[in-house]
């Protein structure tokens, strides 16, 4: 039987995947990509929500296919209170998650990555300064293995950090264009909130989550509250995680990027920028550890990950607590 070898091999096309395998091959290492799912970018139970100043450091000029909308304006609202904030010095925009994983994709394979989808992770083993993964076709042998899959390696954190959430692609005319809204109320939506996301006029990204709550139903009654003129083009169902970094990134030559690390905000649970930005400095890691054979190099890519990212998490995770006590 012939075994495959890749210098770098990345299980899950996720942003955080698929910038790691963008910045590997740039510089010369041999990767592969292996996602589960039949197409980059599906299942899409991301928002969209993105600034443009994100977006260009991680690499991306955003084209018309991937635009849909610019937001102008939030508005927070509880049952007790109602307030609005600017959000045009943001420069905020919604962009179609799987058309920017596509593109992100297409920067990795054109730089040298391959990419291979319906290949199902399997399996980790190491064999002397190799490691081996099993996957659903066949065994490939690697010097780095990356972790992209997803929450399903948070598996053993604690369940306070995961909670359910639905997200309803809709048709609405209450649905602003320009203004996305966030409501709370903690007896209905429980440790989070509602959240309405446009995709233009009369149109957008309605989603909910909570704990303990079925989702779906406190989302319907949501859009019942606002009208029972609306129609669903699309439902999304996946757990999110707010519970803030899962260190260590780094074990031996294994490391682990985006969701899998915990490197969502814990106060919204979006991920694009912070996630993306993992996968740039874990690629970076990678390419110095093995054009110069100095495994501890990896290190840099935590380092480098919690200078830019951990002092703003913290306060995430403190604002987190004080939001829950309120109505």
């Amino acid at each position: 039987m012939v075994i495959e070898y890749y210098d770098v091999l990345i299980a899950g096309g996720s942003v955080a995947g698929l910038t790691t395998a963008r910045e590997c091959s740039s510089n010369g290492a041999s990767t592969i990509v292996i996602e589960e799912d039949h197409e980059i970018g599906t299942p899409d139970h991301c928002g969209g929500m993105v600034s443009l100043v994100g977006l260009q450091k991680l690499g991306l000029i955003i084209n018309s296919n991937n635009f849909q909308n610019a937001v102008t304006t939030a508005r927070i609202s509880s049952k007790s209170a109602s307030f609005e904030l600017s959000a045009e010095k943001q420069n905020v925009i919604v962009i179609d998650r799987r058309g920017l994983d596509k593109q992100i994709a297409k920067q990795a394979e054109d730089a040298g990555a391959e990419i291979r989808t319906r290949c199902t992770f399997k399996s980790l083993s190491k064999n002397q300064s190799k490691y081996i993964v099993k996957t659903s076709e066949g065994e490939i042998e690697c010097k780095y293995f990356v972790d992209a899959k997803g929450l399903g390696s948070l598996k053993d954190a604690s369940q306070n950090g995961i909670l359910a959430s639905a997200q309803f692609e809709i048709y609405a005319k209450w649905i602003d264009g320009k203004t996305v809204e966030i409501i709370f109320d903690s007896e209905k939506y429980p440790g989070f909130f509602v959240w309405i996301i446009p995709t233009g006029e009369g149109a957008g990204k309605v989603g909910v989550a909570g704990k303990g709550i079925n989702t779906s139903l406190a989302l319907t009654e949501f859009m019942n509250s606002r009208s029972t003129r609306y129609s669903i083009i699309r439902k999304i169902y996946a757990p999110i995680w707010i519970g803030g970094p899962r260190p260590p990134f780094v074990v031996d030559r294994a490391l682990v990027v985006g969701d899998s690390a915990g490197q969502t905000k814990p106060t919204t649970a979006g991920g694009i920028f912070s996630c993306g930005m993992a996968g740039i400095l874990a690629g970076k890691a990678i390419s110095q550890a093995n054009e110069k054979n100095d495994n501890p190099l990896l290190f840099e890519y935590e380092k480098n990950w919690k200078a830019m990212f951990q002092k703003e998490f913290n306060s995430m995770l403190f604002a987190r607590k004080v939001l829950e006590r309120l109505d």
